[in-house]
């Protein structure tokens, strides 16, 4: 940030009066400072102030928001090189290039990977429809015109660009088109439409001139393309363009998300994949592929999940009962933590046993079972609290299943929930298909 905690202070009205929700305008303005609350937060702060502290308060790195609707992404706003340092913003979104030669095939089957992780969706956001030279390039964005997915227009024709924006300005596309040779036009072409442009060049220098040029005309609605002819370039480039945004002393000019065109450094879909991986890194806010099946999705959106929390903020589930294999109220009950590793390896076992059980999440803080019984949140008082309140009124069953590395809480458990029978799991997830199709033949649940 370009103002310490103090600098902010001193514009604040001082009156302590505990509305921006901190205790004190100095607690305000430090975290203002840390980027954890934003200016606007304040009601009292002075117009001037609020003109002053916005600008020299504002990212190094300008958000930038593309598409409509469910389709409306951000892209950009970093303030860090490394995750570990604070957090990332906004997540490298995947978009799958089409042209017309294979746009109704590729459209045909681009829903096909639609699936939820960790409560998050993991589908194709984006469509990159490539101008290879036709005459009715605007008949091939009519095909991806309102099918809810945001569209990138890669197209340096001046012409076609704006035959195609009549098509589909509505759902704010990005226009990635300018080059040196016509930034001028797509300026004013980008401007009518009121889209978001794209920078194109051969190496870094010219990318750096170009977008400089473009702001001088006015215009800071931009994403920076850094696919360059080998991928060797394109990594430098995108590294060196994040670099000199997030720069002691930034430099504005490279302030703007990126895209990297994957399919443009290889044909070989393994290998894009494998970049795609690189980029989510190394830093592409968008990431274009030749297609996107589950042998892509599955890694690629697992690493982005993983990449894009918060590190100070554990991944949870929602605390409740979750019915597995057609459970009903006669079911056993299972019980674990709410982290949300634990839950999908828990709940994925589960499903794979085929017994009917009730998975049954409380709230452990969004740690590991070891961890939260080290803690006191995973315990026999906050377990027996749980069914007491949520789980009793709803299952008849008065059998739990509990992880076995917390078999000591058995014990304790059945004291503080009378008429429970508990049931200690194996230690690892793995073993409980075999567990509990042994109970199931045995006669035990």
């Amino acid at each position: 940030m370009a103002l310490k905690g103090l600098d902010i202070f001193k514009l604040t009205p001082k009156t302590n009066c505990k509305e921006c929700g901190s205790p004190t305008c100095m607690a305000f303005s430090m975290k203002v400072a840390q980027g954890a609350v934003d200016i606007s937060k304040c009601p009292h702060m002075s117009s001037d102030a609020m003109a002053a502290l916005s600008e020299a308060t504002a990212p190094p790195m300008k958000t930038i928001k593309v598409g409509t609707g469910d389709a409306e992404y951000s892209l950009g706003g970093e303030t860090v090189l490394y995750r570990h340092e604070k957090t990332f913003v906004s997540k490298t979104r995947y978009a799958v290039r089409v042209n017309a030669a294979d746009v109704d095939a590729k459209m045909a089957v681009i829903d096909n990977v639609d699936y939820d992780r960790i409560s998050e969706r993991m589908h194709v956001e984006m469509v990159y429809v490539d101008y290879t030279g036709e005459a009715d390039y605007a008949e091939t964005v009519k095909k991806v015109a309102g099918k809810g997915k945001t569209i990138i227009l890669g197209c340096t024709d001046v012409a076609a660009a704006k035959a195609a924006l009549d098509v589909c300005a509505a759902e704010k596309p990005i226009l990635n088109g300018a080059t040196a040779a016509n930034y001028a036009e797509m300026v004013e072409v980008a401007k009518a439409a009121g889209v978001v442009l794209g920078v194109c060049a051969a190496n870094i220098d010219e990318l750096y001139d170009t977008t400089k040029a473009i702001e001088g005309l006015g215009y800071k609605e931009l994403v920076l393309d850094c696919t360059e002819g080998t991928i060797k370039d394109t990594f430098a480039t995108a590294v060196k363009v994040r670099r000199a945004a997030l720069a002691k002393n930034p430099d504005r000019t490279c302030g703007y998300p990126s895209i990297v065109n994957v399919a443009a450094l290889t044909a070989d879909t393994t290998e894009q994949c494998g970049l795609a991986s690189l980029f989510t890194m190394k830093y592409g806010s968008i990431v274009v592929m030749d297609q996107m099946t589950y042998a892509e999705a599955l890694p690629l959106f697992g690493l982005r999940q993983n990449v894009f929390t918060d590190p100070q903020k554990p991944m949870k589930v929602e605390t409740g009962i979750y019915p597995i294999n057609g459970a009903d109220e006669n079911s056993v009950c299972v019980t674990t933590v709410d982290f949300a590793l634990t839950y999908f390896l828990v709940s994925g076992e589960l499903e794979r046993s085929g017994v009917p059980v009730n998975l049954v999440i409380s709230d452990a803080g969004g740690l590991s079972v070891l961890t939260s019984w080290a803690a006191g949140k995973f315990s026999g008082n906050t377990i027996s609290k749980f069914f007491q309140e949520n789980v009793e009124d709803k299952v008849k069953s008065r059998k739990v299943i509990i992880p076995g590395k917390v078999a000591v809480l058995k014990g304790d458990i059945e004291a503080k929930l009378p008429g429970w029978e508990v049931i200690i799991a194996p230690n690892e997830a793995a073993q409980l298909v075999k567990f509990l199709k042994d109970m199931q033949e045995n006669g035990e649940i």
